[in-house]
């Protein structure tokens, strides 16, 4: 049997004046990561270091011409860029590679989000998301959107251009979604409603930290868990019940560094989750090497959706994972977080007077009996405050 040969990608960043040089790497690998999410494999990275990128093409002439070159000679399938490409740049670059595709962080994570909606709502909000992207940049796209409004024919005169009904075209089914969309959510905040008052949690966090795993522990359910990005898309919500008080359990989309403002936009309802939780449960995974960061786009994405002042619980997963390097005191260089033991780490978070937190392992099932003592006295709490007189078992 003929093995069909895999997709390749190269992978384009820029590294600017004040840029950290080895974030920037890391924001790669992980554009790396998301196209092996969608299928696509890896081949080379290419960078360049610029005051700012270039208004017409993001990178330099000479730079553009190499990645051109190689593409063509290597016969890679896509170019991806590490931002989003403004439509004169993605125009003005196309002109200049010319085997392969050009797309940019944006399209790639819608294409994922595409390839992950499972339910019809998140197929619609998703088709919502990619609209909204590929509304300004039709342009010299000819993507005869007509040929899909089943034999209606266009309402254009003879002087109307292509560009002109396909902008149109994509602005009517934008306008139908979100008639669609209006529908189902109101569907859903009934269904939120008619929960009563039951204390909520949700849980939040980076892409790939290994909520749906947790959601499967504390609720017992078959939630889908995988070891790849946004293997979560639409929002599960379980009912929970530890020793005798019930509690609502929700799985939310996983957050990631610049994440599209369409998939926001599109996504603000199944957020609701987050925004109507009583508390939230963020799940960090502390053998990221860069996870304080990861933390720090969370807490940012929740700020952005209104959600940035729910009391948080902070679970630290993954412990197992855990990895640092031994400090030489020889060397010439500060220890760092890098240099810290898994001990370090929990001391200096449990002395630190922030939210209350806690290490654990869900893939190894270490802590998790803590975990759901401290879970069972927040709840509690928050559960006597509403049924002060409600002493029956659930």
């Amino acid at each position: 049997m003929t093995e069909i040969p895999k997709e390749t990608a190269v992978f384009v960043g820029v590294i600017k004046q004040k840029d950290d040089e080895r974030k920037v790497l890391e924001y790669l690998d992980e554009l790396r990561f998301l196209a092996e999410t969608a299928g696509v494999e890896g081949d080379k990275t290419f960078i360049q270091r610029l005051d700012k990128p270039e208004n017409s093409t993001y990178i330099r002439s000479g730079k553009l011409d190499e990645i051109a070159a190689y593409c063509e000679e290597n016969c890679i399938n896509y170019v991806i860029f590490d931002d989003e490409l403004s439509p004169v740049q993605q125009r003005n670059i196309e002109k200049v590679v010319k085997s392969s595709s050009i797309i940019d962080r944006t399209s790639l994570i819608l294409e994922i989000f595409a390839q992950r909606a499972k339910t019809s709502y998140a197929k619609m909000q998703v088709e919502l998301a990619r609209y909204n992207y590929m509304l300004p940049r039709l342009a010299g796209m000819w993507t005869h959107l007509e040929r899909q409004r089943g034999g209606h024919g266009t309402r254009g005169g003879m002087g109307e251009t292509q560009i002109e009904v396909d902008r149109r075209i994509v602005k009517e089914k934008i306008t139908k979604l979100k008639e669609q969309l209006k529908k189902v959510d109101l569907q859903m905040a009934t269904q939120r409603g008619n929960r009563g008052q039951m204390v909520r949690l949700a849980l939040v966090g980076y892409t790939n930290v290994g909520k749906s795993t947790l959601m499967n522990l504390l609720a017992k359910s078959d939630v889908f868990a995988e070891n790849k990005l946004f293997a979560t898309l639409d929002t599960t919500v379980r009912k929970v019940v530890i020793e005798n008080v019930p509690f609502l359990l929700s799985d939310t989309v996983g957050f990631i560094r610049k994440l599209p403002t369409q998939l926001i936009e599109a996504f603000k309802s199944t957020l609701d989750e987050v925004r109507e939780a009583d508390i939230l449960v963020h799940v960090v995974d502390i053998s990221h090497p860069d996870f304080e960061e990861q933390m720090e786009v969370v807490e940012q994405t929740l700020k952005d959706i209104g959600a940035g002042n729910k009391p948080t619980y902070i679970i630290f997963n993954k412990i197992d994972a855990y990895s640092y390097e031994e400090y030489d005191e020889f060397s010439l260089e500060a220890a760092g977080k890098k240099n810290m033991t898994l001990k370090d780490l929990q001391d200096s978070w449990l002395a630190a007077e922030k939210n209350p937190c806690i290490f654990i392992s869900a893939k190894k099932k270490i802590g998790i009996e803590k975990l759901r003592d401290d879970i069972y006295k927040m709840v509690s709490e928050l559960h006597a405050g509403r049924y002060p007189f409600n002493n029956f078992l659930w």
